[in-house]
């Protein structure tokens, strides 16, 4: 039934058109504000360290409550759940962008990551609803991987734009239209099943949960400019790991489980989890890396630096829609991820042959389409694959895995090849550095060195992921599974 209802919604594109813009919103959020970090900074008058709590708030709430987030979509309703992310999350960036303190922004911040926590599982678990049909499916897992993909990318763009030619606030202030029309869209073309108003929230889940996620964002975002062997990373990767095991042994006895444990013992759906984490851990940490390359040794400014990663998002664009989302209906998921994670490790293979001297069409550009198309050949699957075959009232929770996974990669990435990096420059400068006056070619030579030291290990990373993906993702082509649950439906009990 589910599948012909939606061929019988004449909205359902369109739909899809609103949950892109709300995804797009969140995954951008995560790096818009990255460039404009230095304008923010001097204007609120915010101290060195402090300033990563721009950052930080966000994907601290964000990667933290998305359990939450996903399985308040499944009690409420997924379409609720939706409208008020998007209110929220919109009330939230005028508030940051009106900010008149350090302290203004950075619980606006915040709140933009709760919301957003709220959103994006709902968001997710809308598409995987409406879009049953395989080739449909394809199609439209292939779009929503794209802007799952290029979203980080396009904030960087956008914050030079933003940032060069209006203001820093502005690239909060972007969010308020883009939210207020996509609760018009939602409210006129989304359609869902009420919530499950007999389900109860299970608060312990929460507590254990939430806070393991907590504790561990928070430590791998401190272990940048802590260190790994700092006190307080090693106490909330320690806390992290003691939580979220209670959570996993409260979860087998727990009547209403936050996260039903069915959900991460299936190998497909866990294969599709550790290859998005994979994936963003690799992809999170070469952002980083490239735009203080492009800016600190190429001398790039904000806008040609977001302009410089134009490459990528293009060939997300297309790895998705063109060859992901047109062969998923027919091939195994695994044929589309492992090699999409192996050509992004030829992409990163590139960088690691950088030097101070490299130009960007040489170097950067085929770096940039490899992994591109790589990313865009791999999230598509990544994310059709675990809400594939989900029971309705366990997609949001579905959902936010997917998205805790994103998340949680993204930081470990972020915090370990940067500590890696940074580790390895100063020791180069410190065994190169013998003449004063040439500190700032040294400088610049270890900076590259600690880059392009640390991308070797975010290609192993990728080997790794599309290694896990090739062995553990064994789901039939879409169209076969979808065939084969059609013909086993009309035995009741399954």
């Amino acid at each position: 039934m589910q599948q012909a209802d939606s061929a019988q919604d004449p909205h359902r594109w369109w739909g899809l058109v609103v949950i892109g813009l709300a995804q797009l919103m969140v995954v951008l959020d995560a790096t818009i504000v990255n460039v404009a970090l230095p304008s923010a900074q001097r204007a609120l008058d915010m101290s060195d360290s402090n300033r990563q709590w721009v950052i930080t708030a966000y994907t601290l709430a964000f990667g933290g409550l998305l359990l939450l987030g996903g399985r308040v979509a499944d009690w409420v309703g997924r379409k609720r759940t939706f409208i008020l992310g998007l209110i929220g999350f919109g009330f939230a960036s005028a508030v940051g962008g009106a900010a008149v303190s350090p302290e203004m922004l950075f619980v606006a911040r915040a709140f933009q990551g709760a919301f957003g926590a709220l959103m994006a599982p709902s968001a997710l678990s809308l598409l995987s609803t409406t879009f049953t049909d395989p080739k449909e499916r394809g199609k439209a897992f292939g779009v929503f991987g794209a802007i799952a993909g290029s979203g980080a990318a396009i904030g960087l763009l956008l914050g030079g734009i933003l940032t060069e030619f209006l203001d820093w606030r502005w690239c909060l202030y972007v969010n308020v239209p883009i939210a207020v029309l996509a609760v018009v869209g939602a409210l006129t073309l989304l359609h869902d099943r009420p919530g499950n108003a007999e389900a109860r929230l299970d608060i312990p889940g929460v507590v254990l949960g939430c806070g393991g996620l907590v504790a561990l964002v928070y430590g791998v975002s401190e272990a940048q400019p802590r260190g790994w062997s700092s006190p307080l990373v090693l106490g909330l990767l320690g806390g992290s790991v003691l939580l979220l095991c209670l959570f996993v042994l409260w979860q087998r006895r727990a009547p209403t489980p936050l996260l039903p444990l069915h959900i991460v013992k299936d190998r497909n759906r866990a294969g599709s989890f550790l290859t998005m984490g994979m994936a963003t851990i690799g992809m999170f940490g070469v952002f980083l890396f490239l735009t203080y390359y492009l800016q600190g040794i190429l001398g790039y400014s904000p806008l040609e630096t977001g302009l410089a990663y134009l490459p990528i998002s293009a060939a997300i664009i297309l790895g998705s829609t063109q060859i992901s989302g047109r062969l998923l209906p027919y091939v195994q998921p695994r044929m589309l991820m492992a090699p999409g994670m192996l050509l992004a490790a030829g992409g990163m293979f590139i960088l690691t042959r950088l030097t101070v001297d490299s130009s960007y069409v040489s170097h950067l550009l085929p770096a940039e389409l490899l992994l591109g198309l790589g990313l865009g050949c791999t999230f598509m699957p990544v994310i059709s694959t675990a809400t594939q075959g989900v029971a309705p009232h366990d997609s949001g929770v579905t959902s936010a895995t997917v998205n805790t996974a994103q998340q949680v990669g993204g930081s470990i990435g972020t915090a370990l090849l940067n500590t890696i990096a940074t580790s390895i420059t100063a020791d180069y400068v410190r065994e190169h550095l013998r003449d004063p006056r040439m500190r700032r070619e040294v400088v610049r030579e270890g900076v590259v060195h600690g880059f392009t030291s640390a991308t070797w290990v975010a290609v192993g990373v990728m080997v790794l992921g599309a290694v896990l993906a090739a062995v553990l993702v064994t789901m039939k082509p879409i169209g076969h599974a979808a065939a084969g649950e059609s013909a086993a439906e009309p035995a009741p009990g399954g």
